[in-house]
């Protein structure tokens, strides 16, 4: 384009935060992508629409690689639409979506019938990811051809009952996914030690919180990490940890790349901000899988230390809402495992990482937007700003005070372990190609989604630099 066209948005007077600078830059939009950059005040393009950013930060926008949105099949938990809007509120432009849907994401028809669901509702983008199963190997290769980012494979007892591949069928499957390129995701506890702990815990008479973190403690993250390297190492398969949540699992991540393995790995908000002790008053709010750990071993601690120095790759939030009633048991085993997150991890991680003095903006982009971009292949038309990528960016006020309510949250059940929660950040608008979805609490677009998949690199593009 040329100075003397008129662009679709200007985002002017804010500072843009990447992974790899912090600048004063107002940048240009249009047709869905970035089209010019420059420091403040010097784009001199005419513009359809500004967006005045002065005293805020502008992100390239947040990806949020693990998210349950519920349809088909458990839409009386969470649908495109309000589990979108969940994500346009809370600053995240992309997210994944995981195959544990009734029925599951497990073939390439599957993958297409849940493509034309989310793009008929969903406020921002999408990627869907494909299931493994012990017996759908021969539909890896078509599922990757119908566009999944990645594919999941549950190793251990998880919401939905989903079968976990033997040694055998696991190497052929990790084989099929290596032959794809693209990277495979594991849920990473021992079927056999779980399922060991929770027959232990009820023969005890154990029915309190506590007995969930028991039942599966952090030997069994680990011993689903030691069981994968071998087969990914043997394979070449790229490989990816969900929802990471022990140090020592971390070591074993650490472990596995230092021999040579293309493994990546996430953390969740509440791995990183909460602790085991506060299930003994929040109950059955705080049951989900892998369990959050005791404060007391150093978990939370580790894992925020890997996300601020890169070993860790990627935020998600794991967002698995349940009903209230499925929530509301005093008996933990009659609780859903999971919670909303899609609409408060931002705010959470600006409150008690980045205005707490844990970690930089940087490394919050970083995690947010260049690590799952990287990952799930999608830099850098997602997770970039520069010339040629998607125009997505996320706004922040690093000084807006807040309190998080479960009445106040997007979700069709937002019954979450943060409530009464002070912030202190939040985001404040949320732009997807170059059109503002949400702004200052309210839906600013009713634009649908469109689904991303993996993207060989873009030609020529200009990315942001200091200056």
């Amino acid at each position: 384009m040329t100075p003397t066209d008129t662009v679709d948005l200007i985002v002017e007077n804010g500072t843009v935060v990447t992974a790899d600078a912090t600048a004063a830059m107002d940048l240009a939009m249009h047709d869905g992508r970035f089209v010019a950059m420059a420091p403040r005040g010097e784009l001199g393009m005419a513009a359809a629409e500004r967006f005045e950013a002065t005293g805020l930060y502008v992100l390239p926008g947040v990806i949020d690689g693990h998210v349950h949105f519920r349809e088909p099949g458990l839409m009386h938990k969470e649908d495109w639409r309000t589990g979108s809007t969940a994500a346009a509120f809370g600053g995240v432009t992309t997210v994944l979506e995981m195959p544990n849907t009734i029925p599951p994401t497990d073939s390439a028809t599957r993958v297409g019938e849940k493509r034309l669901l989310a793009e008929a509702s969903s406020l921002v983008d999408f990627g869907l990811f494909g299931l493994i199963t012990p017996g759908n190997i021969a539909a890896i290769a078509p599922m990757a051809a119908a566009g999944v980012v990645g594919f999941k494979c549950y190793l251990g007892p998880t919401v939905g009952d989903l079968a976990a591949p033997d040694d055998g069928q696991l190497l052929d499957a990790m084989r099929a996914v290596a032959a794809t390129g693209l990277r495979i995701g594991f849920h990473a506890e021992s079927d056999q030690i779980v399922q060991h702990g929770i027959r232990a815990m009820k023969a005890a008479g154990r029915t309190d919180p506590l007995a969930h973190l028991e039942s599966r403690p952090a030997v069994a993250e680990v011993d689903a990490i030691q069981r994968v390297g071998p087969f990914a190492a043997e394979t070449g398969a790229r490989i990816h940890i969900f929802h990471l949540s022990s140090r020592q699992g971390l070591d074993a991540v650490e472990e596995w790349r230092a021999k040579g393995v293309d493994i990546t790995c996430e953390a969740t908000p509440h791995h990183v901000f909460l602790v085991a002790e506060a299930m003994a008053r929040l109950g059955g709010r705080m049951r989900i899988n892998p369990p959050v750990r005791l404060g007391a071993e150093g978990h939370a601690a580790a894992l925020l230390a890997g996300l601020t120095d890169g070993r860790i790759t990627s935020i998600a939030t794991d967002h698995s809402p349940h009903t209230a009633a499925e929530k509301s048991s005093d008996d933990i085993w009659r609780v859903a495992s999971g919670f909303p997150g899609v609409e408060t991890s931002v705010a959470m991680f600006l409150t008690r990482a980045v205005n707490a003095g844990r970690m930089t903006l940087q490394q919050f982009a970083r995690a947010t937007s260049e690590g799952p971009a990287r990952t799930w292949g999608l830099w850098p038309q997602k997770g970039a700003i520069a010339i040629g990528s998607d125009a997505d960016l996320t706004i922040i006020d690093l000084d807006q005070i807040g309190v998080i309510r479960d009445a106040a949250l997007h979700s069709k059940d937002p019954v979450t372990p943060y409530d009464g929660l002070p912030t202190r950040g939040a985001p404040v608008a949320t732009i997807v190609r170059g059109r503002l979805v949400a702004q200052d609490g309210r839906v600013a677009s009713s634009r649908q989604g469109r689904m991303v998949r993996p993207v060989d690199d873009l030609a020529g593009g200009v990315t942001l630099r200091e200056t």
